[in-house]
């Protein structure tokens, strides 16, 4: 029996396609909910009653995590466009399909970690008070999948 060849071929493609659709949605989704954290933001800027010296110290933090989280952002849009390219030129999930996903991991790992690093240099500058009721709004945010 002789399998028609293009019906497979197409659906083949049109899985890639909706795989490649779905980490393009997923990455927007992470990136908009990375930049999304009011809650945690409205709580250290105001209602934790920061003194001036801690108020500068985190936001010199926040400076510097921003500039972090850009550049690991920006290489993750690379890894995708990465994949794109593979994708378009193997059209299989080759070896450049593969090298590129490993790379979107690493600089989403990377980021997480910077994430978590910097959340904790931010608790470094708080008094027991103020850290009780940031732990807890870490801790919501970590369950709620917000962070």
């Amino acid at each position: 029996m002789k399998i028609p060849l293009r019906p497979v071929i197409l659906l083949l493609l049109l899985t890639l396609f909706a795989g490649a659709v779905g980490g393009a949605l997923g990455v927007a989704y992470g990136n908009r909910m990375t930049h999304a954290q009011p809650g945690l933001d409205t709580l250290v800027h105001h209602e934790l009653g920061l003194t001036a010296e801690q108020n500068n110290r985190i936001e010199t933090l926040e400076s510097q995590f921003a500039e972090r989280q850009k550049v690991l952002q920006a290489e993750m849009q690379a890894a995708n466009r990465d994949l794109a390219a593979a994708l378009d030129k193997e059209h299989s999930y080759g070896p450049q399909a593969q090298a590129a996903i490993d790379r979107f991991h690493h600089a989403e790992e990377q980021l997480q970690v910077a994430t978590i690093k910097h959340v904790l240099a931010m608790r470094s500058v708080l008094n027991e008070e103020q850290s009780k009721k940031f732990d807890s709004a870490i801790h919501q945010a970590l369950t709620a999948g917000r962070m």
